[in-house]
Formats: C-alpha cells, structure tokens, sequence
C-alpha cells in the first residue's frame, strides 16, 4: 500500500486539523463537520491526480479546445457514521461518483476495554472493475478498514483501492497495509504515534462520530 500523508508538507489544511483537534473549537458540531467536509475535498483532489484520463473536444462559445477528462467509475464508501462529512467532501469534487454505505461499529462484548469491529449493513452497487473509495476519517487499530474489505468482497473486485482518512495511527496504518491488496492507497491528512489501551488515537481528537452527530447510544 502506498501512503500519501497531506501534512508532510505545510498547507492550509493544517488550520483544519488543528481546528478539529482543539477542544474548544470542536465543541462546534457544524465546523467540526466543514472541516472534515473540506480535507474530504482536499484529499479528494489529490487522489485525482492518481487517475486516469482521456482527451475530449469541449465546444466553447468561441471555439474548441482539448481537454484532459477522468475516465475511471468511482464509487465512494463510506463507514457510518462518522465518514458521512468525509464522504460529503469527495462527492463534492467526484460529483457524478455512485456511492456505497456500510456500517462498522466497536462493539464491547465483556463491558471492558477489548472490542471487536461488527458490520451489519451494507448498501452498494456492483465494484467490478471501478475505482472504489473508501471514506472514515479516524484510522485507529485499522480493524474497521479490514473488516469492511472483507464485507465488500461479495459485492465484486474493484480495479483499484484508495482509503481516505483524515487521522490515523502509525500501528493501524501498519495493519492495513498488510491486508490490503499492494496496489492500494492511503489518503491520509495526520499521521499520529500512538493508540491508548482503549485502541483510540493519541493525541487524537477524540470520538468523530460523537463529535459530528452527538453522543449515541451504547450497545
């Protein structure tokens, strides 16, 4: 797997990712939401520099010019419920993308700190042969990214993977590339060192899903 991490080199999606990690701008749900919203847009637009494109003749009012277009099917993935923003942003930009939601919750059996990752919905059309994105924007122990590969394989083999995530962990990201296909990608915002006992990034940003949508209830 390949990872393209955005803020190896300094831009303006740094003010959004601080602003989504400081604990009193996020209390604000709807700019907590933009900002995933805008680096879903950002990253989104450095995934497209990785497809491929084909020429074709645009009429203009004055003339016409050859134009370089992108050619792949997409279809955008997002892990509910906290990719829905992240999924929103690359809509944004893949405008005409078909679109696929799947459900993947921590689910703790022994009331403790040990979890397992449960898929238990799963919206799609057919990923045969399309580029298919994958949208959640905390990439923690990977086990969400994994377990959803693996729900999706009945819904048929994509040409080509790209996960996009706004945070992740270096022993997640680790994980996921020894499960995914070589060929795949990772578009991720901020690479962070560390998981807690309770497998959540430090120093994090806390719960996305809580955070964009409100608290919800536990299972």
């Amino acid at each position: 797997m390949t990872v393209h991490h955005l803020l190896e080199k300094e831009s303006i999606a740094n003010k959004f990712v601080a602003q989504l990690r400081d604990i009193t701008v996020q209390k604000d749900r709807l700019r907590f939401r933009r900002n995933i919203e805008r680096l879903g847009e950002i990253l989104g637009y450095e995934l497209s520099k990785s497809l491929r494109y084909g020429s074709e003749n645009i009429i203009t009012p004055l003339g016409k010019v050859k134009m370089s277009l992108p050619e792949e099917e997409i279809i955008i993935c997002s892990i509910l419920r906290a990719g829905l923003p992240l999924h929103t942003g690359l809509l944004n930009y893949f405008d005409d993308a078909e679109n696929s939601f799947i459900s993947a919750y921590r689910h703790h059996p022994n009331d403790n700190e040990q979890f397992e990752i449960l898929v238990e919905y799963l919206a799609s059309p057919s990923l045969e042969g399309k580029i298919l994105i994958l949208a959640d924007p905390m990439l923690a122990t990977g086990s969400s990214f994994v377990n959803v590969l693996q729900a999706l394989e009945t819904m048929g083999n994509p040409r080509e993977i790209h996960l996009v995530s706004v945070i992740g962990a270096k022993q997640g990201i680790e994980y996921v590339s020894k499960e995914y296909p070589e060929n795949s990608h990772l578009w991720i915002a901020t690479i962070d060192n560390t998981l807690d006992e309770r497998g959540y990034i430090v120093p994090g940003l806390g719960d996305a899903g809580d955070l964009c949508f409100g608290p919800k209830l536990q299972h």
